[in-house]
């Protein structure tokens, strides 16, 4: 199966998973639904699920045995770009070429909404309990709740909106933390849910926090080439092109791309699928 082919199949059954997971927009009380599942749907690229997918079955395992777990990862990442949104954070209006949550719904159903899907992620990974060795999710809850918390996601998060100069160690961790702490966690989930060795999970975990930085980096000059958003004047968060210029960023993102498909050599030719996931997000900004 080719790499288009691979993606378009799995992001396909996390949709369909996703479409049974979450409350139907008939359900009272039906406003906080039809913002749930508006914002989830259409959604991204699905990568983060995707990630969690790949790494269960390069370790041997059925993806099927942890797509509750790769869909929370996915409410959980959907819940902070909502909250992102919001006048006091990013104060974005548009999402993904819609309007934001709190346009479409005001802001009191906007945070409900990121709420609601946050609590219906964790939800679901006591649901994925049932599926995988006792013990394995209660275990891997405390993994997520720390990548996404103050230590993780949240703490990344603070200090971008508090940081005005930076270094490039406080940029570095403030990246890894805001969106690498995530996009590892969910290499960790397929892996650990899958059964890997720990060999194979510290893989996958060197792997995640690499492609990790790199997609933030990329996200950072896509920013920096984008006209519109200088032109309108917006806050500039701290970023890798404002610290070093676009072409050591690009050249630090194609690095950690590199190191990235370094540690994936133990998988053999099981490792194909995250190279060209690596390769994926790098091209993103070519």
């Amino acid at each position: 199966m080719d790499f288009q082919a691979y993606w378009d199949e799995k992001r396909k059954l996390i949709d369909e998973a996703l479409v049974e997971y979450l409350p139907q927009e008939s359900e009272p009380p039906e406003i906080i639904h039809r913002a749930m599942r508006s914002t989830v749907f259409p959604g991204g690229k699905r990568l983060r699920p995707i990630l969690a997918l790949a790494a269960a079955e390069i370790v041997g395992s059925d993806s099927q045995k942890v797509l509750p777990t790769a869909c929370a990862l996915e409410l959980i990442h959907t819940y902070s770009l909502i909250h992102d949104d919001l006048p006091a954070l990013d104060n974005d209006d548009y999402r993904r070429g819609r309007p934001s949550c709190h346009k479409a719904f005001g802001e009191d159903i906007a945070i409900l909404a990121g709420d609601a899907l946050l609590t219906l992620a964790f939800g679901l990974l006591s649901y994925n309990g049932q599926m995988v060795k006792k013990g394995t999710v209660l275990f891997f809850i405390g993994e997520i709740a720390q990548a996404i918390g103050t230590q993780g996601m949240i703490g990344g998060q603070v200090d971008d909106l508090k940081s005005e100069e930076v270094t490039q160690p406080q940029l570095e961790s403030i990246h890894r933390r805001k969106t690498g702490a995530l996009m590892e966690t969910c290499l960790k989930a397929g892996a650990i849910l899958g059964g890997g060795s720990q060999r194979e999970i510290e893989a996958l975990s060197h792997y995640g926090q690499r492609v990790g930085l790199a997609f933030q980096i990329v996200d950072d000059i896509l920013d920096a080439e984008d006209t519109k958003k200088v032109e309108a004047g917006e806050k500039r968060e701290a970023s890798y092109p404002a610290l070093f210029g676009l072409e050591k960023s690009e050249k630090k993102a194609t690095e950690l791309i590199k190191e990235a498909k370094s540690q994936l050599s133990i998988f053999g030719k099981k490792g194909k699928i995250l190279e060209e996931i690596a390769d994926f997000i790098r091209g993103r900004g070519i």
